[in-house]
């Protein structure tokens, strides 16, 4: 459940954001929280490493069979996949047949305090989508819909290179907002604002000192 009080918070430094830099809310249920994961970036990208070594990035199809353009992989319990057969959660990594690496503490606790920061005090994630953005890649629109409990939110955290966030309505159709999120932006989204659309632009050419020219992105929720 959300806190009642939606107002502007300011976050000191011992979360990892500098004093001046708040809170933004998109909607209700939806907030921005600038630069939450800085402090945790050189751990989360390492992570990220290892995740990758044992978990190889691949390039999913959508349901129509279109090879999408954003690099991914997983961890924790189970990894979303999408295939012939549809966009599920499994257990197993089909490119490697075997389970996909153990979500990190430096995640999940990350994950916990972004979450309570929003509002949403108890969240556990089981689950990490990793995204691999290099120039051109993007993310067309889309709702998290394949998780079991709807009440939990999402946490999306933000490392390197900065992108366009795309923050849509309840309905594909509705006009998005563009959000530009910079290295260590988390996003938390959940109750009424749960189901929205969203997605990310076409990522444009830029450099970051710890990731080069790409842009991570852990999508951090409760699938089960």
């Amino acid at each position: 459940m959300t806190r009642p009080e939606a107002q502007l918070t300011l976050f000191g430094a011992a979360e990892g954001v500098t004093a001046h830099r708040a809170r933004s809310e998109l909607e209700p249920g939806a907030s921005v929280l600038p630069g939450f994961a800085t402090d945790e970036a050189p751990a989360l990208l390492a992570a990220i490493e290892a995740i990758a070594q044992a978990a190889p990035w691949r390039h999913m199809s959508t349901g129509g069979g279109r090879r999408m353009s954003v690099g991914m992989t997983n961890c924790g319990e189970v990894g979303w996949v999408s295939d012939g057969n549809g966009y599920r959660y499994d257990a197993i990594d089909p490119a490697t047949n075997r389970h996909w690496p153990a979500l990190p503490s430096v995640f999940s606790d990350l994950a916990a305090r972004a979450a309570d920061a929003a509002g949403f005090q108890t969240f556990g994630s089981d689950a990490c989508l990793i995204n691999r953005y290099v120039p051109g890649a993007r993310l067309s629109l889309h709702q998290d819909r394949n998780e079991r409990d709807f009440n939990e939110p999402i946490v999306s955290v933000s490392l390197g290179v900065p992108a366009t966030f795309l923050w849509g309505g309840r309905t594909r159709a509705d006009r998005p907002r563009k959000v530009r999120l910079e290295h260590g932006d988390v996003v938390v989204w959940g109750a009424a604002a749960r189901m929205n659309f969203h997605g990310v632009d076409t990522l444009r050419a830029d450099a970051h000192a710890l990731t080069g020219n790409v842009r991570f992105n852990l999508t951090l929720r409760r699938a089960r």
